[in-house]
């Protein structure tokens, strides 16, 4: 595939960088199978409790990779409340200190039989040689939400997107198995999609934790300022943003799709569930009139189903397009 896009190449530089780490973890057999079990079940209830979309499209994975994916959003989810919601201390230094004690946690080989996620993901890790430099890329993505709360250009954005989701997704596909590195440009282009997907949706959310991801010159080029999105005010000028944005977020789905042939084949319907179902917000946003300061918009599960049949043939053997 072809780097079409500015920000692409030093995204793809950090990512083959990343890949070429070594792996460190404990092997699997040298954790307790009981201890084990409870780490994974532990991980299994924090993903059902925070994120019913992946909850669902990580059901359509084999018990051993579903497991295994939910270990790693677990891993992902609580570093990401780290920083969100701080336990004990709201100065920079203190965040900062638990990061690094996490760190700590999740880095010791083998993992100190104390926190079930840090115990799970250690196993999950070396099973499967997740490259280490991945999850710490990940770790200084959301470290950036401490001291960066404004981009001013997409390309910087796409720069955060690639630190706190494409990570995830490389980290994802040593779980479900990959054809090679002609895999590693779709999974970053995918995970800037889905993460700019969130930005969209929770435009309010962020504004209201004192942070806004939408690029600063694009808002301006539409006419908008920060003081229209603290007013929550959908009006022309906003609607028209918010096409352009949706649109090249649509761009960015369809130019990953083909990625998911490099995946395994037992992996494919869900990294395509994932990637369809999480598409289809954006619908959902241009269904309200764009309004994303008043409603968060979501997909109901009864339109998750009724979506799976086409995201299932599209994902089968000779690939056709995403489905519509």
């Amino acid at each position: 595939m072809s780097l079409i896009h500015t920000w692409e190449a030093p995204l793809l530089h950090r990512a083959l960088e990343a890949a070429g780490a070594l792996t460190s973890g404990s092997r699997s057999g040298e954790i307790d199978p009981g201890t084990l079990g409870r780490a994974l079940d532990a991980c299994e209830r924090l993903t059902a409790a925070h994120s019913r979309s992946f909850y669902f499209s990580s059901a359509l994975l084999p018990r051993e990779k579903r497991q295994a994916v939910r270990a790693l959003y677990a891993f992902c989810r609580i570093t990401d409340d780290l920083v969100d919601n701080p336990a004990g201390s709201d100065h920079e230094a203190g965040i900062r200190q638990q990061l690094e004690d996490w760190k700590r946690e999740i880095f010791t080989n083998p993992p100190r039989q104390s926190h079930p996620v840090a115990i799970a993901w250690g196993d999950v890790r070396a099973r499967y040689r997740v490259p280490v430099r991945f999850a710490e890329q990940l770790i200084d993505g959301v470290l950036t939400d401490l001291g960066k709360t404004r981009y001013q250009t997409f390309d910087e954005l796409a720069g955060y997107a690639y630190g706190v989701a494409s990570t995830v997704g490389l980290m994802s596909m040593h779980i479900i198995g990959f054809s090679g590195p002609e895999a590693v440009p779709y999974a970053i282009k995918l995970g800037v999609a889905l993460q700019v997907t969130n930005i969209l949706r929770d435009v309010a959310e962020d504004w209201a934790n004192g942070r806004l991801y939408l690029p600063l010159d694009e808002l301006a080029a539409f006419g908008l300022g920060e003081a229209d999105i603290a007013a929550g005010r959908v009006d022309d000028r906003w609607r028209a943003f918010m096409r352009f944005q949706i649109a090249r977020n649509r761009r960015l789905y369809d130019e990953a799709w083909p990625g998911i042939a490099c995946l395994s084949s037992d992996g494919r319907f869900a990294i395509a569930a994932a990637a369809d179902l999480y598409r289809a917000i954006l619908q959902d946003i241009e269904a309200h009139d764009y309004d994303v300061f008043n409603r968060r918009a979501y997909i109901s599960g009864w339109e998750k189903l009724r979506r799976l049949p086409a995201i299932w043939r599209a994902s089968r053997p000779g690939f056709r397009p995403r489905p519509a």
